[in-house]
């Protein structure tokens, strides 16, 4: 025999076996071992017995734990783990005894058991020995042919006249397991790769037999509502021919619930506003409140915006010039000014969609970077005397644009441009006969309403106007505890990043036109 290197340390051999092959070995070994190249010792360690076999001072030694028929999987599963704990320390291999070429039940689940325990890879370190009882079949059956080709052939079978010869191949073909997988055997990294797969493969079974009842009670209960629907269906069918005319009350009388407490609704919030004014009302000399014009093409929002800019200023002579007639406006427009120790932005705004209801992206960009740091508050600019079916339809392109909550930001402004009238309609009075659509816009925006007469023969007009607009932009403002509208289509360094452009192209042009009046 040869004394290579996977021969350098002791070799251990792990026995699985009941009492019965165990008796049928020892004999055989003891019978056969014994002179001065041969040596054999047997000796017990605990409940396992070990037998050391020495051949041309190679030492092999088996570890035996008697595994019962009646045991449990769970205490071969110890047997066999103390068995390989005890000969760690050598290059381990494993050994299955069977009786004459019989592989019975219990055997299949001893192996069964290891394959489990130890994993797949067990099998590539076991070797098969048969000792002759007397009995020996004619052909190995087919599960035991599928585990000696699972096992690379290494199959031994002893008789009584091969039996030194015999023992002496287990033992070669014990160091050609070594050779071949590894010369230090089943390692207990590999034990370790075993049990976690084990674990992983145990929690996956039960992730599926848990799977599998939670599929079985969710057919029982599909079925079980699929009754308790029909059954449901049935008593309501009946209910609906019964108490048809009851429900149609209970409709209507909903409708009117559902009126009073909006208004309720509409009358709380209006006063928690007046609350929050007198609470977080700030006179902060360096703040900044910017407003945006919004409304249709020739609603006046250029005259209105330049007359809240004057008259904020406190420019009240008569004879202050209107800029008449008013280019339509094509671009984003900002202006401001210091008034009453505050900076006072007004932002005017062409139409932010076109005639098919398509918003203008770049016009909305612009609107909400020139408005920074708001906005604030926006005015939707209408006319008084023309209410079209585009202005009823402003609200709701508005909130697709900003937001839902963009009316709750809003004020809706008059504008007055007829100046026949020796004395103009009251606002009260034109809002009262109006249209059912244009008061439902003044309810969705809180009721909020201002008028400001823009013609020049109704001049002296505009200054308390103007006075009691920007007193009820600054309580909405206040409302909403000084904050300002957010955006959450643009983040406010996009903003910023576009009020710097625009601010560049306006220096640009500016300077443009300052060289061709030179030239």
């Amino acid at each position: 025999m040869s004394n290579n290197s996977t021969t350098s340390m002791r070799q251990a051999m792990v026995v699985i076996a009941t009492g019965e092959e165990w008796s049928l070995l020892k004999p055989l070994l003891q019978d056969n071992f014994g002179d001065e190249y041969h040596q054999l010792t047997f000796r017990s360690d605990g409940p396992t017995q070990v037998c050391d076999i020495t051949v041309d001072g190679v030492s092999t030694s088996l570890y035996f734990t008697d595994l019962k028929q009646n045991m449990t999987a769970q205490d071969i599963s110890q047997a066999l783990y103390g068995c390989y704990k005890l000969c760690s320390s050598g290059n381990i291999t494993f050994l299955l005894l069977i009786q004459g070429g019989h592989y019975t039940k219990s055997q299949r689940r001893m192996i069964e058991i290891l394959q489990v325990d130890f994993g797949a890879d067990v099998l590539k370190y076991l070797i098969v020995l048969s000792l002759d009882d007397g009995h020996i079949v004619d052909t190995l059956d087919d599960t035991l042919l599928e585990l000696i080709n699972t096992c690379d052939g290494r199959y031994c079978h002893i008789t009584s006249s091969s039996t030194k010869e015999k023992l002496l191949a287990l033992i070669e073909m014990a160091n050609y397991v070594l050779k071949e997988n590894g010369s230090s055997g089943y390692t207990e990294n590999m034990l370790s790769n075993a049990k976690k797969r084990n674990m992983e493969d145990s929690a996956m079974r039960m992730l599926k037999e848990k799977l599998q009842e939670a599929e079985q009670k969710e057919q029982a209960f599909i079925q079980e509502t699929r009754l308790q629907e029909e059954r449901r269906a049935r008593e309501v069918k009946e209910l609906e021919k019964k108490h048809a005319e009851e429900r149609k009350e209970e409709a209507a009388e909903r409708t009117v619930y559902v009126t009073k407490r909006e208004n309720l609704e509409e009358a709380v919030r209006s006063h928690r506003a007046s609350l929050q004014l007198l609470i977080h009302r700030v006179e902060d000399e360096t703040s900044e409140m910017s407003v945006v014009l919004l409304g249709l093409s020739g609603s006046g929002k250029s005259s209105a915006g330049n007359l809240i800019l004057q008259r904020a200023a406190s420019q009240y002579s008569i004879s202050d010039p209107f800029q008449d007639p008013i280019q339509p406006t094509i671009a984003c427009e900002r202006k401001e000014l210091i008034a009453a120790g505050k900076k006072l932005i007004v932002v005017d705004t062409p139409e932010l969609w076109d005639e098919d209801g398509v918003e203008d992206l770049e016009l909305v960009k612009d609107c909400l970077a020139l408005a920074l740091p708001g906005p604030h508050v926006f005015l939707l600019v209408l006319q008084v005397g023309r209410f079209t079916q585009g202005e009823s339809e402003m609200l709701g392109h508005l909130q697709k644009i900003f937001g839902r909550e963009f009316a709750e930001h809003a004020i809706v402004l008059f504008v007055h441009f007829d100046s026949n009238q020796h004395r103009p309609q009251k606002i009260n009075d034109y809002v009262t006969s109006a249209h059912l659509s244009l008061q439902d816009l003044l309810r969705k925006c809180g009721s909020r309403y201002y008028e400001l007469n823009v013609a020049k023969s109704h001049n002296a007009l505009s200054y308390p106007q103007v006075k009691e607009l920007l007193s009820g932009v600054n309580k909405l403002v206040a409302s909403h505890g000084g904050s300002c509208f957010s955006s959450r289509r643009f983040s406010v360094q996009e903003l910023k990043e576009r009020k710097k452009t625009l601010e560049e192209r306006k220096e640009e042009a500016t300077e443009g036109n300052y060289l061709l009046r030179d030239s």
